[in-house]
């Protein structure tokens, strides 16, 4: 029994960046020159000709070494790092830079105003009659 790790399948590999990307193959096979079914070929390869890999890197905007070690565990992690990170600043911090109670209140006087300037123009309005 052999112990040898089964090289990445480098063809599944463009096909979940792409489909990660939101890109078709119609897509992808125009921005490398070529036509959806020599994509649909490309990701069925477990091996693709290493220029042709560079082409296919830049058109989905990752590099070589992306596609090559590209893993559904890393994306995960990545995301799930991004998240704690992003958890622990700014988005999660709830302290205002102001009293609230303060803001009700200059509300409710605001209000109170209107209501006696409302007053004021119909109580003339009544005596001119």
């Amino acid at each position: 029994m052999s112990t040898a790790t089964k090289p990445k399948h480098i063809g599944r590999n463009i096909s979940r960046i792409r489909e990660l990307r939101g890109m078709k193959q119609e897509a992808l096979a125009q921005a490398i020159g070529t036509n959806q079914q020599a994509i649909s070929g490309i990701e069925g390869s477990e091996t693709i000709d290493e220029a042709k890999l560079a082409n296919i890197a830049e058109a989905l905007g990752v590099t070589v070494e992306a596609i090559k070690s590209f893993s559904e565990e890393n994306v995960f992690n990545y995301f799930n790092t991004f998240n704690e990170s992003v958890t622990g600043s700014f988005i999660t911090n709830n302290s205002c830079n102001f009293n609230p109670l303060d803001k009700v209140v200059e509300l409710y006087e605001r209000l109170v105003q209107a209501e006696k300037d409302k007053n004021e123009y119909l109580e003339k309005l009544l005596k001119g009659k």
